[in-house]
């Protein structure tokens, strides 16, 4: 079988496994759990408009950081999970950070006359939310991994 079938064979799976409910379940339920943490954030991180938004930048950082290293430590030291990754990643953490918020923030901004401050929250934003992922991913990768003691 060549190259270009089995691709072809791997993204039926990956479209089957999408339709799954079970998977599908499983982002929903991540999801209905990181949506309400974002919301606890905002509450606790007061902004005053026309500031730079502190309550979506530190929550899209820490949520890029804990996907980095989340996804390294799934694919890279455990068996594959059905589950795991759409809960966690799709569904928590997909919820969890915010681009919709990051966008209407960055345009608010931009109405309101605030240029500079825009122009900081979007380099800033991109430059420390992949910063922050590849640190996890990073740190993920340089912790020593447990070994079973013989039996």
């Amino acid at each position: 079988m060549g190259s270009e079938a089995r691709a072809g064979q791997r993204a039926v799976v990956r479209r089957a496994r999408r339709r799954d409910p079970g998977v599908i379940a499983a982002v929903a339920l991540g999801g209905a759990l990181g949506a309400p943490a974002r919301y606890g954030i905002s509450l606790a991180v007061h902004v005053t408009p026309g500031t730079f938004p502190w309550g979506t930048f530190w929550t899209n950082v820490s949520g890029s950081f804990a996907l980095g290293f989340f996804l390294a430590l799934v694919l890279e030291r455990f068996p594959p999970t059905r589950y795991l990754r759409p809960f966690v990643a799709t569904g928590f953490l997909g919820a969890y950070t915010t681009y919709s918020t990051f966008a209407v923030e960055t345009d608010l901004l931009v109405r309101n006359g605030h240029l500079s401050v825009a122009f900081v929250y979007v380099l800033a934003s991109f430059g420390a939310g992949l910063t922050a992922a590849w640190v996890g991913a990073l740190l993920t990768r340089a912790a020593p991994r447990l070994r079973r003691p013989p039996l």
